[in-house]
């Protein structure tokens, strides 16, 4: 300690010396030995130090001033509080001095000492009291009216402390209310403006009461009429305090919105643009009480957007047709002399209004048809704006309202629209009608586009851009209006490299989203500026061009087209575009990403035109060879090989293919997935390809990588793996024979793995089908088969093999048997032998019944009795399983030959009651695997069946029905969807419920020729929410989020009357809870809980899906009372509570301090002692999932601002078990990224 003080001493008593060097040198010693976290000063040095650097603050060298004022941060954690209160008060009082630098070092040193206050509990008192002292300080500085510099310190400090520390200073917000409230009527521009900043700062974290005070106010003195220079700075605060305290505003808002409507015909430009910037708070703050007045903000807006009184735009009318632009400069020359432009404030209001109306688009999706009618061709008029910084921001207000478009069009899963208009779906009613204004949109542009202004090109190419992602190919027609302005910026000299940049990146969006034919007639002029392009120093603009140019050979000759169809010949282009892209290919000194497009533009050159480049050919091939070695450019060059392998002018690759091959096979070794996955790509072209000029020898490095690649730990590498396989199978028989020894096991694993699905086993079925017909490895048809089967067969049951197994190999012993028919007949006889036999193990009984079924689905059974006799006597057997696989069989060979089976089943469910279980399930089967047209001639008689059945006791057998329902009502739906509507009126309980879960299977993700007969009726299923039924209520609620979650676009106009019901389901019920007595024992049970669940899962897909169709507050009221609701609906109003946060954060704010009380009592709860295992492990999720939630709250930066929050906050710091759990959940958000990412490094 003694060594600590002895130094200090040493380095203050430098500090008094004269020389300014040992000052300055002594003061950042200290700021050093301060900044250690080591460091422990004694009270007595304490003191010194304090002294010394308040003294050196009036230093008479400015850069000791200023590390004076750096000590000071590191300081206030080190000192005690009485030092820091007088650091405090000799600061503020040096603040009100007459001297003008120290007021300055001061006020820095207060901010200084502000940003470093403590903010934990723990610091908390000290905090406080700090902030009294600086406030009573301050509030007096402001009211000294007669130096005004002064009063802007204070203001600027109280600013920078109510911003960080306003929920310590609760005690003072009224003070200091009343002390700003007066200074907004200062003769001083810069103390209005300051005191509006510290208002805006002071109003998130005030009370309700003082909020409603300050509004009253601002009211009270705009109805008063002040002179205009007030009015203005009472609309700006009223702007600020909507800005910063968003939703408060909103109770206030019916008094508010006439004031400033009325304001808005005062004669003064400022006072407009501030009533406008006023709105647009209100509107993004506020959106749902703005309703009501959406239409006076859109007419005023309107009237303002052209409100320009000094100038006549009626020449630039004529002037169009004319498209002289010399006619307008004269213009401006002449009437220079009468009028001057910077007195003109105009731009101002239309700059403001246009801005609000972009707040408009923004916020409010519902309205956006009517937007199209409204606002849309108001804004087109404006294109013609003549103050650029406005021109700009109409250009963003329209781009806004093409993306709103968009978003609109993307969430309901619409894909850009085909080429002809029967392929795609019908189109969003937005789309539609933003299509019919394409025409306006480009002839408004394309004069732009050749303006001088900069600003107003980059605009024009924004909103094309955006234009063309909303509006798939609808520039088509307009293509030639459009190419001069692009080469105009592209060739333009005093263009800057920014502009260039945009101008390309728009070109290939629109080279992108439309035909090639649109572009072909121009190639000649839009080919040699791209060309410069390429050639520019820039980087970025030649990495750009690149990518242009890319897409300008694929529109030379589109792939699929011969050398001379569609009339257009690439010839005459071929030379200029090889010999710039081959100069950029070449260099070894370029940027990474300039490498890589240009190996990419070169390949699609090759693949495109090879037969245009000759001699040069080799060449190019051998330098890709060159980039394939290259770790850097490696995964470029694999996948444009790939390109240049498949393609359809059969490039001769023979010069690089042996070495090629060799280098593919070492990067089959390497950790890089995508790697992995481009070459095993490029190596299935190749083989694919351009198998004769492969020698057997040449593939040998590639062989003996390929069997480790075939493992179930990767299963996506697996399946381009036995993809490979398969094509080698076909094409070079004689090399697969090496290695079907070490290759077929990891095959047979992957079969008898229960990840295999999808993608991987449709790879695996052709490779064995390949391998079978190429008659090469020593395995025959009936090795196959063997290998296949014998894990099942072994005496003890297998246990680790996965269902998904048993299902795996039935579908690879059906593909065997249709590769080779002959031997099918033996091969069912044996698999019936083996269900009949009593010896035979279970598993082996179960497999042989899903080959028989799976043989059966292809149709090569008949209709033989031997087999329905087999399959009705594994119905009555012991086994579960063996039942379960017969009742698939028997729907898969219903499936293969519908005339033989189905009767057959159909008799079977009417007169084996106790079968129909495992009998419905094979219908179901049939309804879903056969095609509409076979079915047909079916329907009546099912139908009938099965409403004989849907009021079965058994839920099971129910639920069973109703989905055989729902998928029957896909074939016919025009007569079908009629009929379950009438069943809901006539049924009773349980059969209406089987309706309803009926219903649920007619919605499926992709579109179906029932949705638009569903969005008419779907609304009559879905009163049955008002059922006086439990049970009906809750699977209309399950019915409702598979809508929500499938097909939004059916409920979303539903929503208005859905909600309220839905809502009302979310409440408990006193009289659904009943105690039961279970021995000594009372247990209560709440009979409501599922409906509650399935309610707020609803809740919860409707965020995803129609978020613009909620009123979230109404919602958050609804999340707060789950919040408090049984351990699984707490679970899930955790996990929405977090999606609100990323979705609505404003909303979330104006509730926190509800929100955080239920949270806090979830974290702070304990077990009971004598609990069981399981309530602990219950309690520890609960904790955790409320602390996610927790974490996503705290991400918001606006959230400690909640002094019920910042208190959580600190407690959970403070608290080590909370800690611990709030930085698990954290890692946990974080961390999940681990396996992922170490998955893509292994």
């Amino acid at each position: 300690m003694s060594s600590v003080s002895y130094y200090m001493s040493n380095l203050l008593e430098k500090m008094t010396s004269t020389d300014k060097d040992f000052r300055f040198m002594a003061t950042n010693d200290l700021m050093l030995e301060l900044q250690k976290d080591s460091i422990k000063l004694d009270e007595d040095s304490e003191r010194k130090v304090v002294t010394m650097l308040l003294k050196l603050l009036e230093d008479k060298n400015g850069e000791v001033q200023n590390l004076a004022v750096k000590c000071l941060a590191p300081l206030v954690s080190k000192v005690k509080e009485p030092q820091v209160e007088t650091m405090v008060d000799t600061l503020c009082s040096n603040m009100v001095s007459d001297k003008e630098q120290l007021r300055d070092i001061s006020s820095m040193g207060l901010k200084t000492v502000i940003a470093e206050l403590p903010l934990s509990s723990s610091g908390l008192t000290l905090t406080v009291s700090v902030c009294k002292k600086i406030t009573s300080q301050l509030i007096g500085a402001m009211g000294k009216q007669e130096d005004v510099s002064v009063q802007l310190e204070a203001l600027d400090i109280l600013s920078d402390m109510l911003g960080r520390l306003s929920g310590a200073l609760v005690g003072f917000h009224s003070s200091l209310l009343s002390s700003l409230l007066p200074q907004l009527t200062s003769p001083r521009m810069a103390v209005r403006k300051r005191s509006i900043l510290a208002l805006g700062h002071l109003v998130p974290c005030c009370s309700p009461a003082l909020f409603s005070q300050l509004t009253q106010h601002l009211l009270t003195e705009l109805a008063k009429g002040p002179p205009t220079s007030v009015t203005r700075t009472y609309i700006q605060c009223l702007a600020t305090i909507s800005r910063q305290g968003g939703h408060r505003v909103g109770e206030h808002l019916e008094k508010l919105i006439p004031m400033v409507v009325k304001f808005t015909s005062v004669e003064d430009d400022e006072l407009r643009e501030y009533c406008f910037q006023a709105f647009d708070a209100f509107i993004r703050r506020c959106p749902k009480e703005m309703s009501p007045h959406v239409a006076t903000v859109t007419t005023l807006c309107l009237k303002f957007m052209t409100f320009d009184p000094n100038y006549n735009y009626d020449d630039d009318e004529q002037e169009e047709e004319e498209d002289g632009m010399d006619v307008e400069d004269g213009l401006d020359e002449e009437s220079d002399d009468e009028y001057s432009d910077d007195d003109d404030m105009s731009w101002k209001v239309r700059r403001s209004s246009i801005k609000c109306l972009e707040a408009l688009i923004a916020t409010r999706r519902d309205l956006l048809l009517s937007f199209y009618s409204s606002i849309c061709p108001a804004l087109l008029a404006r294109f013609k704006e003549r103050e650029e910084n406005v021109r700009a921001d109409v250009f963003a207000a329209f781009a806004t309202l093409l993306r709103q478009t968009r978003a609109g069009s993307s969430r309901h899963g619409l894909g850009a629209a085909g080429p002809d208009p029967g392929s795609s779906r019908e189109e969003e009613p937005a789309v539609a009608m933003l299509r019919k204004q394409v025409p306006l949109i480009v002839k408004a542009l394309h004069r732009q586009l050749k303006e001088k202004s900069i600003k107003s090109r980059q605009g024009c190419f924004c909103l094309l851009t955006e234009l063309t992602h909303a509006a798939p190919g609808a520039l088509e027609q307009h293509i030639p209006a459009l190419i001069p302005g692009i080469v105009f910026s592209l060739t333009d000299k005093s263009t800057s490299s920014t502009m260039r940049i945009d101008a390309l990146s728009f070109f290939h969006v629109l080279l992108l989203s439309h035909p090639p034919q649109a572009f072909q007639p121009h190639m000649q002029v839009l080919l040699p500026p791209v060309v410069a392009c390429v050639e520019d120093t820039f980087y970025k603009i030649t990495s750009e061009a690149l990518l242009v140019t890319q897409q300008l050979v694929r529109v030379m000759r589109p792939q699929g087209q011969t050398a001379t169809a569609g009339g257009f010949d690439p010839k005459p282009f071929v030379r200029q575009v090889f010999s710039v892209t081959l100069k950029r290919l070449k260099a070894t000194d370029i940027d990474q990403e300039v490498k890589e497009r240009a190996i990419s533009c070169m390949g699609h050159m090759v693949c495109h035109l090879g037969d245009h480049l000759a001699a040069e050919l080799q060449g190019v091939l051998a330098i890709f060879l060159e980039r394939l070695k290259n770790e850097i450019t490696r995964l470029t060059a694999v996948r444009t090989i790939t390109l240049i392998a498949a393609s359809p002018i059969k490039i001769d690759l023979s010069s690089i293919l042996p070495e090629t091959l060799s280098v593919l096979g070492s990067f089959l070794r390497k950790n890089q997935r995508a790697l992995k996955l481009g070459t095993l790509a490029c190596l299935t072209a190749l083989v694919t390809h351009h198998a004769a000029g492969i020698r057997p020898a040449a593939l040998e490095p590639v062989l003996s990588e390929l069997p480790a690649l075939v493992d179930e730990g990767d299963m996506h590498v697996s399946q381009v793996s036995v993809t490979l396989l398969t094509c080698m199978a076909k094409a070079c028989p004689s090399s697969l024979a090496k290695i079907s020894s070490s290759v077929l096991p990891g095959v047979f694993r992957l079969v008898h793995s229960p990840l295999l699905q999808g993608g991987a086993l449709a790879a695996i079925l052709d490779f064995v089908q390949a391998l079978v017909l190429s008659r090469t490895s020593s395995l025959g048809y009936s090795q196959l088969l063997k290998s296949l089967t014998e894990p099942f067969h072994s005496s003890q049951a297998p246990a680790d093999l996965h269902r998904q197994s048993y299902h795996s190999v039935a579908r690879c012993v059906a593909t065997l048997s249709s590769a080779c028919p002959k031997e099918t007949p033996g091969t069912v006889a044996g698999l019936i032998q083996q269900v009949k036999n009593p010896g035979s193990p279970e598993s082996a009984r179960v497999l042989a019944l899903l080959c028989l079924g799976e043989v059966g689905r292809n149709g090569s059974l008949g209709g033989s009795k031997e087999v329905q006799g087999v399959i009705l006597e594994a119905f009555t057997s012991n086994s579960e399983e063996v039942k379960t696989a017969a009742s698939c069989a028997l729907g898969s060979m219903a499936v293969g030959s519908l005339n033989d089976y189905l009767p057959f089943l159909l008799r079977e469910i009417s007169s084996q009651p106790r079968r129909q279980y495992l009998l419905l399930h094979s219908l179901k089967e049939v309804i879903s695997a056969c095609p509409a047209s076979s079915l047909s001639p079916h329907v009546e008689s099912i139908w009938a069946l099965l409403f004989q059945n849907c009021e079965s006791q058994e839920e099971g057998t129910r639920n069973l029905v109703a989905e055989c329902l729902g998928k029957l009502t896909l074939v016919k739906p025009a007569q079908l969807l009629p009929r379950l509507k009438q069943q809901l009126r006539a049924g009773s309980p349980l059969a209406r419920s089987t309706v309803v879960t009926a219903i649920k299977f007619t919605i499926v993700d992709q579109p179906a020729p029932v949705d638009s007969l569903l969005k008419d009726c779907i609304g009559d299923f879905l009163k049955t929410l008002q059922d006086e039924d439990i049970n009906v209520r809750r699977v209309a609620l399950v019915m409702f989020n598979s809508a929500a979650h499938n097909k939004p676009s059916l409920i979303r106009g539903l929503l208005g009357t859905v909600l309220p019901r839905l809502y009302k389901e979310t409440k408990i019920r006193k009289d659904l809870i009943r105690e039961v007595e279970m021995g000594p024992f009372k247990h209560t049970v709440d009979d409501g809980l599922d409906v509650r669940k399935a309610a707020f899962e609803c809740m919860y897909t409707l965020l995803d899906s129609c978020l613009e169709g909620l009123d979230i507050l109404q919602f958050l009221d609804h999340v707060e009372e789950g919040l408090k609701d049984h351990y699984d609906i707490r679970m899930l109003t955790f996990l929405m509570l977090a999606r609100l946060v990323s979705l609505c954060p404003a909303a979330v704010l104006q509730r926190l301090d509800r929100l955080v009380e239920p949270l806090k009592a979830t974290c702070t709860t304990k077990v009971k002692a004598g609990s069981v295992k399981q309530e602990f492990e219950k309690q520890e999720e609960l904790r955790r999932s409320a602390m996610r939630a927790v974490a996503a709250l705290l991400a918001v930066p606006e959230a400690e601002r909640s002094p019920g929050m910042a208190d959580f906050a600190n407690q959970i710091r403070t608290n080590a078990d909370m800690a611990s759990i709030y930085q698990s959940v954290q890692g946990g958000e974080g961390g999940s990224l681990g396996p992922t990412e170490s998955m893509d490094m292994s």
